[in-house]
């Protein structure tokens, strides 16, 4: 099953049975809002403080995604899930009435993707019948926690992204001939560091990771970007993307008619604000669960690359002039039929 230098092709492949989206409200008033199954217009979830509330969006994601999939939760092994705050906050106290066994992920916003990727080896290797993947991110924890306090109300630059209010949680299940989509194969991602220290401009730095990323799932595979229907990287926004797809043309690979990125996707950039796009563990956890994954089941895309990305930075690396390393998890998805 091993391929190439760091990828996995599975030869019975887990196959994603369940998914769940839920947001907020600014996330539900773009361009994916009447995709995702709730649209929560209280960002505080009914909680007394953000961090609790992003902690109540995990749990309702999670027993959503069991409930549609009408799937028993003794029946699920694992849980891998994580978040953007310090020890995972949002997770360890989301999870804990969910009484599934608990692998808490720190990949940043390539968090989903991480998730993915070591979920997928787990049932397929036999270690579980069915996991739970899951990520999420809140916009005021996230600012509360790695910028500024909201009620300071200072001026974001055009190259900051905006950090998702939203969680994507699926159900992974050992191989058979249904479901939403098939995860045939996965590309982990090393660290990859070129320098950036600008946390206002976090495509900049993950651009990089996606890029080593894709060309690495291209050589181990053999395969180039015709092989695709699409490749969405999962939060570099406008500015990242162009960085991306640059650099791929420098290898010869023109993207530029497949490629999407989740962050582009989830707000309207003409009539919200957002600058770059969206940001977060929960942007391309969100996105996957209300957008992808339909599209890959009705059969409008055959063969997707999932690639969501992460900037590595802490509140401590970053006030103490570090550089912002980045990384990116790539997920093979494909119709099933």
């Amino acid at each position: 099953m091993q391929i190439g230098k760091a990828s996995i092709k599975f030869e019975e492949p887990p196959v994603i049975e369940s998914m769940a989206s839920i947001v907020g409200k600014k996330e539900g008033e773009g361009p994916l809002g009447k995709l995702f199954d709730v649209v929560e217009q209280d960002d505080m979830f009914g909680a007394d403080t953000w961090e609790q509330a992003e902690s109540a969006l995990q749990k309702q994601t999670a027993d959503l995604a069991i409930e549609k999939g009408d799937i028993r939760k003794k029946d699920i092994r694992y849980l891998f899930a994580g978040d953007l705050l310090g020890q995972l906050i949002a997770t360890s106290f989301g999870t804990v009435d969910l009484e599934i066994p608990l692998f808490g992920l720190y990949g940043a916003c390539s968090t989903m993707g991480e998730a993915l990727n070591l979920g997928a080896m787990t049932v397929a290797a036999g270690y579980a019948d069915k996991i739970i993947a899951m990520a999420s991110s809140h916009f005021a924890t996230a600012e509360k926690q790695f910028r500024f306090p909201l009620a300071y109300g200072n001026q974001r630059p055009f190259s900051a992204t905006w950090t998702v209010t939203g969680c994507g949680a699926v159900v992974v299940s050992k191989h058979k001939s249904e479901g939403i989509a098939a995860i045939t194969g996965i590309t982990t991602g090393r660290m990859v560091d070129m320098g950036s220290k600008d946390s206002m401009n976090m495509g900049a730095a993950m651009a990089p990771a996606a890029f080593h990323t894709i060309e690495q799932n291209f050589e181990d595979f053999g395969v180039d970007e015709s092989y695709y229907d699409k490749i969405i990287t999962g939060d570099l926004g406008e500015i990242g993307r162009t960085i991306l797809l640059d650099f791929m043309k420098n290898k010869d690979h023109l993207l530029e008619e497949i490629h999407t990125d989740c962050g582009i996707e989830i707000y309207d950039q003409e009539t919200q604000d957002t600058h770059a796009g969206g940001s977060g563990c929960g942007c391309s956890a969100a996105t996957l669960c209300s957008y992808i994954l339909p599209k890959i089941k009705d059969g409008t895309w055959k063969r997707v690359l999932f690639v969501p990305t992460g900037a590595l930075l802490s509140t401590v690396s970053f006030n103490e002039g570090q550089p912002i390393p980045g990384i990116a998890h790539a997920v093979m998805l494909e119709h099933i039929g």
